[in-house]
């Protein structure tokens, strides 16, 4: 067979260029390509390996992507990849599930216990040469109830988390059938769980029934003073939503790993209030996870490649005649 050509478009720990080569793939590194350089050079490509910034959406993608066969995604979501249009293609998508759920669901707790203690807002504080103590006066976890909102492999790691802390977790997830939760964990009705939560985080996939769930109907479900986590996709809460519920202190505090835009824009409102903590969408972003989704991807391509074996794929594609 032809030496099988890979484009690695986004930053990926170097294990993954490792692997194409000992397989004797032709490997290019090209990152941060405009829509048009990638779909200018995508056509010698037969397969592409993206995290989440390159965008394999749109006609002048697909129409220049003539022999890509697969489309290898370093992590789980895969909305940065427009599915339809890959298999009407036929070219395959995979992703690496798992390989950064742990990763992902300490990042969310890390959020809700700094927007408990206000972790950020005080040590820009003394960093800043103040020291003002008695404006930063926190909340414990312990003994409080925990809302997941989604109750999948990173959905249910955060439950355990939570659990550890002491706290009462109750979850909802319209998949998930009491007798299928974690022990511990009680399942409930979205309206149900936010209103019995001190703190919310989300762990939903962004698609069309999970578009806009936390809005402002849902939000007026939460009781007043709770918190809210969001390390999921962008998409999920409507900010402007979020934002008047913070504006009118209903929800005490908010923390943001995750935009409806990406980067989000230094105008966001959210950010200029003080009970708002924000970080640049870092949920997968530990030396252990991106080696880990890294190594995946790249033996996944390798095994279609090379050996016609489909591993993780997220479409599906007809038989060959």
């Amino acid at each position: 067979m032809t030496t099988p050509r890979i484009l690695i478009s986004d930053k990926l720990a170097p294990e993954c260029r490792a692997i194409f080569d000992d397989a004797g793939f032709d490997v290019t590194e090209q990152t941060g390509l405009a829509a048009d350089a990638l779909a200018e050079i995508i056509g010698d490509f037969d397969g592409l390996v993206v995290r989440s910034a390159t965008k394999a959406r749109g006609d002048a993608f697909w129409s220049a992507a003539k022999q890509l066969k697969v489309v290898g995604r370093a992590g789980t979501g895969v909305d940065n990849i427009d599915l339809d249009a890959a298999t009407a293609h036929g070219c395959w998508v995979l992703n690496t599930p798992g390989g950064n759920n742990v990763s992902a669901a300490e990042h969310a707790v890390a959020l809700m216990l700094s927007l408990a203690r206000n972790v950020p807002q005080a040590s820009a504080e003394v960093t800043g040469g103040g020291w003002g103590k008695s404006k930063y006066k926190g909340v414990e976890v312990t003994d409080k109830t925990l809302a997941v909102i989604g109750l999948g492999a990173i959905g249910r790691i955060v439950a355990d988390r939570g659990l550890g802390l002491r706290m009462k977790v109750v979850a909802y997830d319209p998949f998930v059938a009491q007798d299928q939760a974690p022990e511990g964990v009680t399942m409930g009705s979205l309206a149900d769980v936010l209103a019995a939560a001190d703190f919310v985080t989300i762990h939903v996939p962004l698609n069309d029934a999970t578009r806009g769930l936390i809005n402002a109907e849902s939000l007026s479900w939460t009781k007043p003073g709770a918190r809210l986590i969001h390390a999921a996709r962008g998409g999920i809460v409507v900010e402007a939503d979020l934002l008047a519920a913070l504006q009118s202190g209903h929800l005490a505090g908010a923390a943001l790993d995750v935009f409806e835009v990406e980067p989000s824009s230094p105008d966001n409102p959210l950010f200029a209030l003080p009970n708002v903590i924000a970080t640049p969408h870092l949920g997968a972003s530990t030396h252990e996870a991106q080696v880990r989704v890294a190594v995946m991807v790249a033996h996944q391509i390798v095994a279609l490649l090379r050996d016609g074996q489909v591993v993780h794929n997220v479409n599906a594609l007809p038989p060959a005649a």
